[in-house]
């Protein structure tokens, strides 16, 4: 047999097992979208649509008149994973910036390790910081009955979140020709017009990957939210008040639903619209990355 047969034949595989190990990750993803649909759909057997979905209570295991609404609990996922994006999107980006255009040599080789060690840390135990440490100090300041609230869900998330956008958007920063960067020093730009006209516009692709990354983490957080966010199954009316997540109920209360009960249902359909949450971020920040890296022009 010739070399380039072997060769040949040596390609083939390669294709064959990546072929196979992708389709394996499509079906496996297919058959848990599946069952969620499957296990959560006979709820609105019981339930509208509507009443599940803009209904103010949730007392699943009422026996004489059960409540299955879960707005207050998306109301509470969209004002936490929006305090944590206010919180991480400009901590991770300028830490990137930072990083990639601005340290020396020898502080980015301590920076970066450190970033990218924070995103190792299991979230329980950030969970355990944020009720532990964190919440008699937000209690004690504020003066509060808890420090069990949106804000320190929103802060805790943002710690999370923050490793993972600023280690992606410094690698697509420092992915940026540094012809682009020589090409406009050499056009009078000083440095912050080189990185605010040229860098960052040439690296918004990959930032917003970074951000999609870093904000999806947050949103489908579980164990932050069940810890520090109090568990109020209400709409908080302000950061220092409790709420409850989807994550967080889904978690909370699983354990204790009876297979095949409308309970067990309801939070399986409350995992279908934290995947529908999710799905529609996910689209609209890739909408925004697509866009960018097609048309996203740097000008001075």
């Amino acid at each position: 047999m010739t070399t380039t047969k072997r060769r040949q034949i040596k390609e083939t595989g390669i294709k064959l097992i990546f072929l196979l190990l992708s389709t394996a990750a499509i079906v496996i993803v297919a058959l848990i979208f599946i069952f969620l649909f499957r296990e959560g759909i006979p709820i609105f057997k019981t339930v509208s649509v509507k009443e599940f979905l803009l209904g103010q209570y949730w007392y699943p295991t009422d026996e004489s008149n059960p409540d299955f609404g879960i707005f207050p609990m998306i109301a509470g996922s969209l004002i936490v994973s929006f305090l944590a994006s206010l919180l991480a999107v400009p901590l991770g980006v300028f830490s990137a910036i930072y990083m990639a255009e601005l340290a020396s040599r020898r502080m980015k080789e301590i920076v970066k390790p450190v970033i990218e060690l924070l995103a190792s840390i299991p979230s329980v135990v950030i969970g355990f910081f944020g009720m532990v440490v964190f919440a008699p100090f937000l209690q004690k300041t504020f003066n509060l009955p808890t420090g069990l609230n949106v804000l320190n869900a929103s802060i805790m998330l943002a710690i999370m979140a923050v490793p993972t956008i600023a280690s992606l958007s410094e690698d697509a920063i420092h992915a940026v020709s540094r012809e682009l960067r020589e090409a406009s020093y050499a056009l009078g730009a000083n440095r912050w017009e080189t990185i605010s006209r040229i860098v960052i516009p040439a690296s918004l692709s990959g930032i917003c990957t970074a951000v999609i990354l870093g904000m999806s983490r947050a949103i489908g957080e579980t164990m932050v939210v069940l810890m520090v966010a109090g568990g109020a199954a209400a709409i908080p009316a302000s950061i220092f008040e409790s709420c409850r997540p989807l994550p967080a109920s889904i978690a909370a209360e699983m354990a204790e639903a009876p297979v095949g009960s409308d309970h067990y249902h309801a939070l399986f359909a409350t995992g279908i619209v934290l995947f529908i949450i999710t799905f529609i971020f996910n689209v609209i920040a890739d909408y925004i990355a697509t866009k960018y890296k097609q048309s996203g022009t740097a000008t001075l």
